[in-house]
């Protein structure tokens, strides 16, 4: 599965939220710094889906504020 994320770096709280099917706006805490913003993007789209971090990727847009990632659902 597919999604697109709109990412917030250096936001006060973190959130998910989806502001459409399969686009979601996720603030984090984390600058976006060596890569901080990004896995702790992707430790809140695997909670939110309850799937294990391994099992999410960025596939596109690793230097860019909209990314998108994709879930494997395993069985």
């Amino acid at each position: 599965m597919y999604i697109k994320v709109k990412a917030f770096p250096k936001s006060k709280q973190e959130e998910i939220k989806e502001v459409a099917e399969g686009r979601f706006e996720i603030k984090v805490k984390e600058k976006a710094e060596k890569n901080l913003a990004n896995q702790r993007i992707i430790e809140i789209v695997a909670s939110h889906f309850k799937v294990d971090k391994k099992d999410v990727r960025i596939i596109n847009g690793h230097h860019h504020q909209s990314k998108l990632l994709s879930i494997n659902f395993v069985d």
